[in-house]
This record gives structure tokens, sequence and C-alpha cells, in this order.
């Protein structure tokens, strides 16, 4: 693979706002990973570049009651078994502890996630086919 076809890979990340990507052709293989970028900049004509302004919250935000379950690896968080089928558990659903609640697919393995308590799920903090880091709140029980 020449460096050309990597630059081209990058740029492609960075115009399509991607944080990673994975690229195989034949015996060859690459990852590429970057950070997203914390803050957006804006530039005004003949001046220099200045931050977006941040707004302060206007109170501060009280925790959410309940029990948060986060995921307890990186993969991919699938809310029902297969695309057919309708998702494990939905707000307002009551759950029992034990309860799967969805599938997490890591490393081609499917990881089911089970409910730590009995109670109702009050959130859905993620959406089906997205990708969930190390202990990334998926759902809120109260």
């Amino acid at each position: 693979m020449e460096i050309k076809e990597i630059e081209s890979l990058a740029r492609l990340m960075s115009e399509n706002g991607l944080t990673a990507l994975c690229y195989k052709e034949g015996q060859v293989s690459l990852k590429l990973e970057r950070k997203p970028q914390a803050a957006s900049f804006q530039q005004e004509a003949g001046s220099p570049f200045m931050p977006a302004p941040v707004e302060a919250p206007e109170a501060p935000q009280k925790e959410k009651e309940g029990t948060v379950v986060a995921s307890p690896t990186v993969g991919v968080f699938y809310a029902a078994a297969s695309p057919e089928s309708k998702p494990f558990v939905a707000v307002g659903d009551r759950v029992e502890k034990g309860d799967t609640l969805c599938i997490i697919e890591a490393m081609k393995l499917m990881n089911e996630i089970p409910a730590e308590v009995s109670g109702k799920i009050a959130e859905v903090c993620v959406g089906n086919g997205q990708v969930v880091e190390y202990g990334q709140p998926l759902f809120r029980i109260v």
C-alpha cells in the first residue's frame, strides 16, 4: 500500500467526520483512528481564529435517579437478537434482575447484557448499531 493511499483514506475520514476506519485488501490490513475534535473554530475575514462561544448551563444539572447499566466492553450495541426481532426492552418496560437488555458484539462474540437490578427502563442511552465504549451508559433503570 502506498503512502498516498493512506493519506487519501485519512482525508476521507476527516471529510466525513469518522473517528475510525478499517481497510483490508488482500494481505494488507490497515486500521486508522483519530480523536474527535473537541471544539469548533470560526474565522471571520481578516481576523484570527476564534473559538466558538460556549454557554454555561442555567442551573446545575441534578444527577438522574436510578441504576445505570454501563457497557462492560467496547463493541457494537444491538437492541434486538436480529434485525427482524423486536428490541429486548424499551422505555417503560419492567425488567427483572438477570433479564437480557441488549447484546454487545465484541470481536465477533455476542455478549448478552443482563439487568443488574429489577425495575423499569427509564432511559435507553444508545441507538441500535452504535459503537459503544467501555463504561458508557446503556440504560437507566428506576
